[in-house]
């Protein structure tokens, strides 16, 4: 029997009718034959008051009880599922992730899974019961509980559909695919039938809030078959058409994708800018800045070193806007007296702003037709990176939902 994962996000999970909607979709994939394994999220809004209820005590909690304490979202989640399963006549079993057991590095906050061993739920499924794994954890070398960071799950249930060769893990979600743009801010937003897993990997990591980046690069790494579908819609729709709705992340590039430049359109309103001011032009001086960010588990994304003027250049950077007072506080403790910086300047209001698209490599003009759209809607880009599929700008953030509509426009997105 095919081996099929199915993820369920918070708002599939937000209600004890929700789960029982859930449980039939279940079911109805389990009765068509196939070995089921369930990664839930916590019910939604559930994390955030967990957190919520940390911060009251403790203004920064510790990262381990605050691992200890957001695990448990997961674990009243898989628990239901199986009560609801279970009552409707299917044989389920729930585990937290420490029972796989999904052993994970001591990042708390931010683990990273290292492996999985997955004989008890091959036991399970060889018995005919459906299997619910709690998503978003694992356990460290020392048997503490480490959460994956927010969006988690998704990364559990691909990690999962690796370990154990499915044929496909299927992300249920509140939203029917992946899109050009978000469809909030374009109405005319395109759902796509396929993108590739370069692509998908470009807009998570730009901001795009489908799938965590993580789940993405593990499904990329290891060639998993992954698809983004709708759990709104009638969970007893026929299979057929349910498995092949939504959008499938792809490893090849469609035969047509030539015919298009670009296939969507990310954004980012959690960004922060950050400039050194005044660093000498020596070698090493990157390393000197990043290094001590670096040991602060904040990650940089873009990064651009002004030219050299009487040996002094200035330096910047953007970071998560939730890491922004963090690294301007080791900036300023660790990093300017060390190096001999002149300031430290920063703004918390900026927005990313990028056009992703694989049929980039083979068109030319899409950076000076992005530029020449931002120009004419009077936007000011601040920074600008690029890769083979994407080109992102920097800019001020209340230009942000204009400069999307923008270029969804420019790049007549909204027509297949």
């Amino acid at each position: 029997m095919a081996l099929i994962v199915h993820k369920y996000g918070g708002t599939s999970m937000g209600s004890t009718e929700r789960i029982k909607t859930v449980a039939r979709r279940v079911a109805k994939w389990h009765d068509a034959g196939y070995q089921i394994v369930v990664v839930p999220s916590a019910m939604s809004g559930e994390t955030n008051r967990l957190l919520g209820l940390a911060k009251e005590l403790m203004p920064q909690p510790d990262p381990r009880e605050l691992d200890m304490l957001a695990s448990t979202g997961e674990q009243v989640s898989v628990a239901l599922l199986a009560m609801a399963l279970k009552a409707i006549g299917k044989d389920a079993v729930s585990y937290a992730g420490w029972q796989v057991a999904i052993k994970t590095d001591s990042a708390f906050t931010k683990a990273r899974i290292e492996s999985i061993d997955d004989a008890k739920v091959r036991k399970d499924l060889d018995a005919g019961r459906i299997v619910i794994i709690t998503g978003f954890q694992g356990v460290d070398g020392d048997g503490n509980i480490a959460t994956l960071g927010r969006g988690g799950s998704d990364t559990s249930a691909v990690a999962v559909a690796v370990a154990m060769k499915a044929q496909e893990c299927l992300i249920f979600t509140d939203v029917d695919g992946v899109y050009t743009t978000d469809p909030r801010v374009v109405s005319e937003a395109r759902k796509l039938n396929t993108v590739t897993f370069e692509e998908m990997l470009e807009m998570a990591s730009l901001g795009s809030k489908v799938l965590q980046i993580r789940s993405v690069e593990f499904a990329g790494n290891y060639k998993m078959p992954t698809r983004v579908l709708s759990s709104m819609t009638d969970p007893m729709l026929p299979l057929d058409i349910e498995a092949r709705s939504g959008t499938l992340i792809s490893f090849e590039e469609d035969t047509n994708m030539e015919q298009a430049a670009i296939t969507g359109i990310a954004f980012n309103r959690d960004e922060a800018k950050i400039t050194v001011l005044g660093v000498p032009d020596r070698p090493g001086i990157a390393f000197q800045i990043l290094g001590p960010i670096a040991d602060a588990n904040i990650e940089v994304d873009m990064i651009i070193q002004n030219q050299s003027v009487d040996g002094k250049t200035d330096f910047t950077f953007t970071v998560p806007r939730g890491e922004y007072a963090k690294s301007m506080e080791v900036l300023t403790e660790q990093v300017k007296g060390h190096i001999g910086a002149t300031s430290i300047a920063g703004d918390a209001k900026v927005s990313k702003v990028s056009v992703v698209g694989v049929g980039m490599r083979s068109h030319v003009g899409i950076a000076s037709q992005m530029f020449r759209t931002l120009s004419e809607e009077g936007i000011n880009i601040l920074m600008i990176s690029t890769s083979e599929i994407k080109i992102s700008v920097l800019i001020d953030e209340k230009y942000m939902e204009l400069a999307v509509r923008a270029l969804h426009k420019a790049f007549d997105l909204e027509n297949a």
